[in-house]
């Protein structure tokens, strides 16, 4: 089968190609390094030639909330509009679990809009609602820095490796479309402030995580369950130890 992932030099999509050509199929990774373009349309309709599935973990350049919110706009309309015109068989899409409780975000609205596209079209589609992924823990510190000490929230996370999404994408990528959502998630729930403490502590870095209520997760503020799962998702396999002791996070 021809699958065209779309963001396919990233930290997924390269993951995803390789699993996908080790199954025997013609997995091709598209992104503007590679000459194709869903904001400009270029190199778009070449790419899709012959292609019955394509996946879409491509993720905005910019967290600025109206040029995230434009990203997935333009880059739906375009990509969805392009397949639609190739014959494409399956669309699927990778997003966020709690995407729909996290408006008050201006990445998250980005998501929904690009979530809202893909129901609207004519494609069957498989959208794949991922928990937090522990490469992004860096950035989860970053976000929520202040001075010597680092603030967020104590909700639940129950964050998953790139590696199991890679699999589950790829699962989702050569079944049939779902035309609804499906969730994936790590192997252990956690408080969020606790996780990243721990995360500190293993890399070395002193500063202390102040567990806030208050505190925002990029622009909104969580409860309990904003960012886990919900009943039977599929869980990955690695955990945090393991994450961490094969990562470049340690090093």
């Amino acid at each position: 089968m021809k699958i065209l992932v779309i963001g396919g030099t990233g930290l997924i999509g390269s993951k995803l190609v390789n699993i996908l050509a080790q199954r025997g199929h013609d997995a091709i990774a598209a992104s503007p390094a590679t000459g194709v373009n869903t904001i400009t349309g270029e190199g778009l309709a070449e790419a899709l030639a012959g292609v019955q599935v394509v996946v879409d973990v491509a993720n905005s350049p910019s967290f600025e909330d109206q040029a995230v919110l434009e990203f997935f706009e333009t880059s739906g309309r375009n990509l969805l509009a392009a397949e639609a015109a190739a014959g494409v068989s399956h669309h699927v899409a990778l997003s966020v679990v709690g995407t729909h409780r996290l408006a008050e975000s201006g990445y998250f609205r980005g998501k929904i809009a690009q979530e809202k596209l893909i129901k609207a079209s004519r494609i069957p589609y498989t959208i794949v609602h991922s928990t937090q992924f522990f490469e992004f823990l860096g950035g989860i510190v970053q976000s929520g820095a202040d001075g010597d000490v680092v603030r967020l929230s104590p909700a639940y996370v129950q964050p998953i490796a790139s590696d199991d999404v890679a699999l589950a994408m790829a699962d989702a990528t050569l079944a049939s479309p779902a035309n609804g959502t499906v969730e994936i998630a790590g192997p252990e729930r956690v408080r969020l402030a606790a996780l990243v403490q721990r995360y500190l502590n293993e890399i070395g870095d002193a500063r202390k995580v102040v567990a806030d209520e208050q505190a925002r997760y990029f622009g909104a503020l969580l409860k309990d369950d904003t960012l886990v799962p919900g009943a039977d998702p599929r869980l990955g396999k690695i955990d945090f130890t393991t994450w961490f002791r094969h990562s470049n996070a340690r090093k």
